[in-house]
């Protein structure tokens, strides 16, 4: 659904959101090696997550950073 992977110079950053069956989604996002992991079941969770990864990527990217393959 969404996945991105991002580097400047020896910095990383990762964010995904996945479905999970039966229902629900997994969103992550990994900070230099740090991984932060959570299952949420309401959509409106998955939205506002989503929004501020967006967000974030947008502001990285406006800095320099390059997306890469994951």
């Amino acid at each position: 659904m969404f996945s991105i992977s991002l580097q400047n110079a020896d910095h990383t950053r990762k964010y995904s959101i996945a479905p999970l069956n039966p229902s629900g989604w997994e969103v992550t996002r990994e900070q230099e090696g740090e991984l932060t992991r959570h299952i949420y079941h309401d959509w409106h969770r998955v939205e506002r997550a989503l929004a501020l990864f967006q967000h974030e990527v947008e502001q990285l990217t406006a800095r320099g950073w390059r997306e890469t393959q994951a």
